[in-house]
């Protein structure tokens, strides 16, 4: 990872469902921060001249054969160290301590009580609420070490301030931990010394000038814009370095929300000023979905199919590029640092749940060099970009819409009969929902159509129609999510008009499943 000229705190990841949290946290006091795998040689976490190192938690045991191993000279480096509940075993297993599985395994809510207060505590009060999730504890600390806190039933903290060690049982990173970011900050600011200066305006002009330096003075670079925030976002970046040298292509893959094509089109070139290349491969995508409904034969279709149709367009320019005696060398995409740490998993990469369209999805034959400018971002950090850029909050505020659009929100075969259906459905969701004033209060809300038909009666007639999902989900970073409790009267107008005004559908259910055990999308 290139980083910028800041002051960076490493977290090295023992596989916590919260390591990308941490990260977050301490961006959030504009601290740069980056996640590397455990595994990653201390030669290259040096090199990049981090202020303190951070040890995550993990789900293993330190004794376990399969247990993430990382180069205990992590802890000779005399750098401040912060171990988050493994990193703490982790410490007192490789400093001569002792861990043990713990006689009754904390996990949920927990006080702590502070009994011999260090730096890492300052400004915090005596006692504290925080979330555990642990299943071992320190019996024996290591030489050196002195307990700072307790809980009723385990070592809760320690400290070996003279080797600028300090390592926490609980979880100061999640929401529950209520001091948590104070306690993290202590540990980033005052102890590491870091610089508060990863701001969006460091952020822009350093990589304004990045990009400026690999494109050069002639180089050309092609987008595949979405519309979406990541992939607008990352255009008007690039378009800032290199100006009209930025061609971006939007391709209309048949399953797009209703007027898409022709609203994004509208946005790019008139608010933002890109030179946009609008193609309508509907027909091309409808007729290769066709007869398919397994959703991830749908997603590699779509996929594939998009990057043939991008090539195809990418040639046009090129020809066109080459005869004026240019040549485009660079493709833009809009990775963000979620994408990149779990592509780069302490176990290797994570079990596949839904393909991938960015990391690792490219041919490798490919001759165009990446220029990935939201790579070392989280997504609410592209919209802090999006808006120091004075993009529209209509693109910023836009809610995260799959790649494969509407196929992976129609059950079973997708036709352009069933994209119309769900295109009506979908626009009425989204608009009940803004009307109410909750399109920013949820992380997704949206139709799906089902390939469920029931019974229903309008106006006195029998009709045999399709039922249709809404589904709203709350969430931080679409990692994990909650169910919208959408108040009755949004839920009754969605259904009401629907039900009325999209023929097809008789029938709306809404959905209440969580993520776990669910996934946000239904495909």
């Amino acid at each position: 990872m290139d980083t910028p000229q800041t002051s960076t705190i490493v977290i090295l990841d023992f596989g916590s469902q919260y390591t990308q949290l941490i990260a977050r946290r301490i961006r959030e006091f504009n601290v740069f921060s980056v996640v590397l795998p455990c595994t990653t040689p201390l030669d290259k976490v040096l090199a990049l001249q981090p202020k303190g190192i951070v040890l995550s938690g993990g789900p293993s045991s330190v004794y376990d054969d399969t247990a993430p191993k990382a180069d205990p000279k992590v802890l000779e480096t005399g750098l401040p160290v912060l171990g988050i509940c493994y990193g703490l075993q982790f410490m007192t297993h490789h400093l001569g301590g002792k861990v043990v599985p713990a006689a009754a395994r904390e996990y949920g809510h927990a006080e702590v009580e502070l009994v011999d207060p260090t730096a890492l505590f300052h400004g915090l009060p005596e006692k504290l609420e925080v979330w555990m999730s642990h299943g071992d504890h320190a019996e024996t600390l290591a030489p050196g070490f002195r307990v700072t806190a307790r809980t009723a039933n385990a070592v809760a903290s320690i400290a070996d301030e003279s080797r600028k060690m300090w390592a926490v049982q609980f979880h100061p990173e999640v929401a529950h931990t209520k001091q948590g970011m104070a306690l993290l900050k202590n540990f980033a600011v005052d102890i590491c010394g870091a610089k508060q200066d990863w701001t969006p305006e460091h952020f822009i002009a350093t990589t304004v000038a990045k990009i400026r330096e690999q494109v050069g003075e002639t180089g050309h670079a092609i987008c595949g814009l979405s519309g979406g925030v990541d992939s607008s976002v990352a255009a008007v970046l690039v378009a800032r370095a290199i100006g009209d040298r930025l061609t971006c292509i939007f391709v209309n893959n048949g399953v797009l929300r209703k007027d898409e094509f022709a609203k994004v089109q509208k946005t790019m070139r008139e608010e933002l000023k890109l030179n946009v290349v609008a193609v309508d491969a509907s027909e091309r995508f409808l007729g290769k979905l066709a007869g398919v409904t397994d959703p991830e034969k749908k997603r590699k279709i779509i996929g594939n199919e998009f990057i043939s149709v991008f090539d195809d367009e990418a040639k046009k320019i090129f020809e066109a590029e080459k005869s004026s005696g240019e040549e485009i060398a660079w493709l833009v995409q809009g990775t963000l640092y979620p994408d990149v740490i779990e592509s780069a998993s302490v176990h290797g990469p994570s079990h596949v749940i839904k393909s991938h369209h960015n990391v690792g999805g490219l041919p490798e034959d490919m001759k165009l060099k990446l220029i990935e400018p939201l790579r070392d971002l989280f997504k609410d950090e592209v919209r802090r970009i999006g808006r120091d850029l004075d993009m529209p909050e209509e693109i910023l505020e836009r809610q995260p819409f799959p790649g494969p659009g509407l196929a992976v929100r129609i059950l079973g075969e997708v036709t352009p009969e069933r994209v119309a259906i769900l295109q009506e459905a979908d626009a009425i969701c989204v608009e009940e929902i803004k009307r109410a004033g909750l399109y920013r209060k949820v992380w997704q809300s949206f139709a799906v159509l089902l390939p469920v038909k029931s019974v229903g009666v309008m106006g006195d007639q029998r009709t045999y129609a399709s039922t249709c999902a809404i589904r709203a989900v709350e969430s931080e970073d679409g990692m994990t999510a909650d169910w919208a409790a959408l108040p009755y009267e949004v839920l009754r107008a969605i259904s009401s008009r629907i039900v009325s005004e999209v023929r097809g559908i008789n029938r709306v259910v809404y959905d209440i499943t969580s993520k776990p055990p669910g996934t946000i999308e239904w495909e």
